[in-house]
């Protein structure tokens, strides 16, 4: 079992900028990647960006050029800086971790992000 224990979320002024950060716990051997996965009210659950065992990265579009993944291996925690944050970023941010070879995943409890003025 893998526990992912978020932090960072919370309001921001549109042009704003909050870190969020995903660490974890247990049998983090058996993790093939970490990333952060995004909901909107009344839309379907989408990537955001995933950091690959072995460094590579995924990012979605409309968040590439202000939104950065990062991970800390000596920590086993991920990050996800936003930079100039829009309203439409406005989301329940969710931790993720495929594992057992990409055949299911971990996630973490959700942290709200509200970009509002």
């Amino acid at each position: 079992q893998v526990q992912l224990l978020e932090s960072g979320g919370g309001l921001v002024q549109p042009g704003g900028s909050l870190r969020l950060s995903c660490a974890a716990s247990g049998s983090i051997f058996s993790i093939n990647a970490m990333g952060w996965y995004r909901q909107a009210p009344g839309k379907q659950r989408e990537l955001v960006a995933r950091i690959i065992n072995g460094g590579s990265t995924n990012i979605v579009d409309s968040v590439k050029g202000r939104f950065t993944i990062s991970r800390d291996n000596a920590k086993n925690t991920v990050y996800l800086q936003m930079n100039s944050l829009k309203p439409e970023d406005t989301a329940v941010y969710y931790c993720n971790a495929p594992a057992g070879g990409w055949s299911y995943d971990y996630w973490g409890q959700g942290t709200q992000v509200t970009v509002s003025s």
